[in-house]
């Protein structure tokens, strides 16, 4: 069975998401939306036979189409993931997901009847599919601390567009691209934060209209811990450094790219072996989601908790005082028990 889907934006990721459809056979892309024909026209043609197009309702009407993969801007999310739901049809958006909470509960709303994955792309990775799989296999015992340790060179210099620079638009760092890592943390330890501190350091690239750098201090319902420091400024491109330590009860867990195998130069610069291929396999399982075959790996639980968490480190570092966190839904749906 080929299941039609639908590309809704036409920017740089939505040439990473066509690379990665093309190589899943059982996904037939029909349509690449975008606000403006001649990028759509562009984008489009990265994949044959996908029809470029600036009338969403067509595409939505067309029950050739099975599911939306969302890559425009966050603050039109919740806009086409409602009407896409509200369509009958799957929905598959990239992250974050939404600037707020009411916009995300209602984006879960209107796709109750089919299904929203949110693409947070990092579980898919093979060194972190590898690490959380012990993890939940109980080889550390029970988790306490997270430490990530996130450097790469994606924003500066003119590495985002102007509605990332934004704000008000982005959601500022912590939610922009913190919800990565805020993501990672929910899930390895299982458990709803309480409390987060933050701390900006806009030491790569001071010019810029929001701290390219920050630390995360989160405290969760049992105690356990997350550090997280991040970094999205790094000068070339691409350039990756992640750390991740996950300690137990009964042992540690350790992954740096450091230790990934490969050569590097400025004039080629592949991705490290740990992280390759992770989109793919995230909309290979997206696939298998909207045939029924596998319910969301990336659970909507921890994707609101993340949102809430990003939210209240983004009023951390406005205000330079720790918030606590209340109401996150996770803690009754817990997947590693205290």
């Amino acid at each position: 069975m080929s299941v039609g889907v639908a590309v809704i934006g036409s920017g740089a990721i939505a040439r990473d998401h066509l690379a990665a459809l093309a190589q899943i056979p059982e996904l037939d892309v029909r349509y690449v939306y975008g606000s403006d024909l001649s990028r759509a026209t562009a984008v489009a043609a990265h994949y044959p036979g996908a029809i470029p197009t600036t009338d969403l309702d067509r595409v939505l009407a067309d029950p050739a189409v099975h599911g939306v993969d969302i890559v425009n801007a966050t603050p039109d999310h919740a806009r086409v993931a409602v009407a896409a739901g509200r369509a009958g049809k799957h929905v598959h958006v990239e992250k974050p997901a939404a600037l707020n909470v009411e916009d995300f509960d209602a984006m879960t709303a209107a796709t109750a009847a089919t299904s929203l994955m949110v693409g947070q792309t990092v579980r898919f990775q093979p060194a972190v599919a590898t690490l959380a799989a012990a993890v939940r296999a109980g080889s550390i015992g029970r988790p306490r601390l997270t430490h990530v340790s996130w450097y790469t060179g994606y924003v500066w210099p003119g590495g985002w567009r102007g509605w990332q620079l934004d704000r008000e638009k982005s959601g500022g760092h912590p939610v922009h691209n913190g919800s990565h890592c805020l993501d990672l943390a929910v899930w390895l330890l299982g458990r709803a934060p309480v409390r987060v501190f933050a701390r900006s350091f806009p030491s790569f690239a001071a010019g810029m209209q929001v701290p390219d750098s920050f630390h995360l201090t989160v405290r969760f319902d049992d105690d356990s811990l997350a550090l997280l420091e991040i970094s999205y400024a790094l000068r070339k491109h691409a350039d990756v450094l992640r750390r991740i330590v996950v300690a137990g009860t009964e042992g540690t867990l350790a992954h740096s790219t450091e230790d990934d195998p490969g050569l590097h130069s400025d004039a080629i610069r592949p991705a490290p072996s740990s992280v390759e291929n992770a989109m793919t396999a995230q909309l290979t399982h997206w696939a298998e989601v909207i045939t029924g075959r596998a319910a969301p790996l990336v659970r909507a639980v921890e994707v609101r908790t993340a949102l809430i968490t990003a939210l209240a480190a983004q009023r951390s570092l406005d205000t330079g005082r720790a918030v606590e966190i209340t109401d996150t839904g996770m803690a009754d749906q817990a997947v590693i028990s205290s």
